[in-house]
């Protein structure tokens, strides 16, 4: 057990300072960055804003004379604001996760990796713990600036609510990277890797509305699938035992896929 640990701990420092000193890795940072903060000011304080409607609501109230119901705008914004992050992984992670095993295939690597004494699973755990923590430091940032806005609300909100919205969405980008790492073990094109990571996790993320068509008990259990149903459940600040199993359930099934695919390999090669 604590020499497959090392193995992993090996591999995950390999994989987390690949990150760091790749020039791709520092562009898609700095457009999640670009465009996360540019969602985060246009939900706060844009023309459509939270803020802009509840001015309209307090102007039409006093028009009109009716007390206006009080809006819970720190519940609002967390909500707002982790949905459009919840799309806006649908098009970056599969961007970082193409390169995780396409590359080693790519420079000739991944036989060196499949005939290694360091198991399929140690290698599959450490990339894919690599990526998830270099995901995890680009969302620090937006964790601040979010913590500096909440402070400002009265009453204060409670923290387990974006807390848990903020786990939800790392589940989710586990879950979406540990898939990507499958589909990019069975190719040595990152692009191709990319554009069929993208389309799996867009299929997962829809499978809600194909089961809602389908009815019944058969469209029921499909819908439980749905990626997007379990996430809006964290973000809304409902922990359900479900969502965290489905998570799990994602997870280990690309590092199953995985390392069933370098098997594989590694069968081919003998």
């Amino acid at each position: 057990m604590g020499v497959m640990l090392a193995n992993i701990m090996a591999i995950y420092r390999r994989e987390l300072q690949s990150y760091f000193i790749s020039p791709l890795a520092y562009v898609v940072a700095g457009v999640f960055w670009l465009l996360s903060g540019l969602f985060l000011i246009l939900i706060l304080m844009g023309p459509q804003g939270i803020l802009s409607a509840i001015a309209q609501l307090d102007a039409q109230g006093q028009q009109m004379g009716v007390p206006v119901p009080p809006v819970d705008v720190a519940y609002e914004f967390v909500q707002a604001f982790l949905d459009r992050m919840g799309w806006l992984l649908l098009f970056v992670l599969p961007i970082l996760s193409m390169g995780l095993y396409a590359e080693e295939r790519k420079r000739g690597t991944l036989e060196l990796l499949a005939t290694s004494p360091i198991t399929n699973w140690a290698v599959a755990v450490g990339k894919l713990l690599g990526v998830l923590t270099f995901f995890t430091t680009l969302m620090l940032p937006m964790l601040v600036f979010i913590g500096i806005i909440l402070s400002a609300s009265s009453p204060p909100m409670p923290p387990m609510i974006p807390l848990l919205g903020f786990l939800g969405l790392i589940l989710l980008a586990a879950s979406i990277l540990s898939l990507g790492m499958f589909i990019s073990s069975l190719t040595d094109s990152t692009i191709l890797s990319a554009v069929l990571t993208f389309a799996v996790i867009l299929l997962l993320l829809f499978v809600d509305l194909i089961a809602r068509n389908i009815g019944g008990g058969v469209g029921e259990a499909i819908g439980h699938l749905s990626l997007l149903k379990h996430y809006n459940n964290l973000i809304q600040g409902v922990l359900d035992s479900s969502s965290l199993i489905l998570f799990a359930s994602y997870i280990f099934l690309g590092i199953f896929l995985t390392a069933q695919s370098i098997d594989a390999l590694r069968f081919q090669r003998q």
